[in-house]
């Protein structure tokens, strides 16, 4: 797996490949000029719903964001020594995150560790093709979807249409430490 520091030269990299300019890859993702090229010199943390609109942008699977190698495998094991958090403080969506499967090629599911501390800076609310699964481990949180208000406790897990408006927030004096799952239909 790569570090969070390669993420955003990878994107270039993978830009560059398929022949797009950041104007190009700005209007087919939705993004600015600005956030794309902050985000291709590592100046920014980017969530992962970005990075899988990015992907499906750059007509790649997200695995080749994370992957330092495609090669066809049918198992892959992330050992928790070695799983890296993606993240920097003071970003606008507040958490930390460990993906699960980075090197398996052209899965049909995204499985995250989120690390959310109490102190997040504000609710940016995020909103992508697919659907997702939080298993809430430690800690309680908030969520928000489509304007309706759900409560979590540690053990409990959500599962929902990802195309709806929806942010959480931690509401205890701890951090919450969740596991994701997205899908992503196209």
């Amino acid at each position: 797996m790569i570090s969070e520091e390669q993420i955003g030269p990878r994107i270039r990299r993978l830009r560059i490949d398929r022949g797009l300019t950041i104007a190009a890859l700005a209007e087919k993702s939705g993004y600015s000029k600005g956030y794309l090229s902050k985000v291709e010199n590592s100046k920014t943390a980017p969530p992962v719903s970005t990075l899988m609109t990015l992907a499906k942008a750059l007509d790649v699977h997200i695995g080749e964001v994370f992957s330092e190698d495609n090669a066809a495998v049918t198992v892959t094991i992330v050992k928790k020594s070695l799983r890296q958090a993606i993240s920097r403080p003071g970003s606008s969506f507040g958490y930390s995150y460990e993906p699960l499967a980075p090197t398996f090629p052209r899965r049909h599911m995204d499985p995250y560790i989120l690390t959310v501390p109490p102190s997040a800076e504000g609710t940016k609310v995020f909103q992508h093709k697919g659907e997702e699964m939080i298993l809430l481990l430690e800690g309680s949180m908030d969520f928000v979807i489509d304007d309706k208000e759900y409560h979590l406790e540690e053990g409990d897990c959500i599962y929902f249409n990802s195309s709806l408006p929806h942010f959480g927030r931690v509401t205890g004096p701890k951090e919450a430490k969740c596991v994701v799952v997205f899908t992503n239909f196209d």
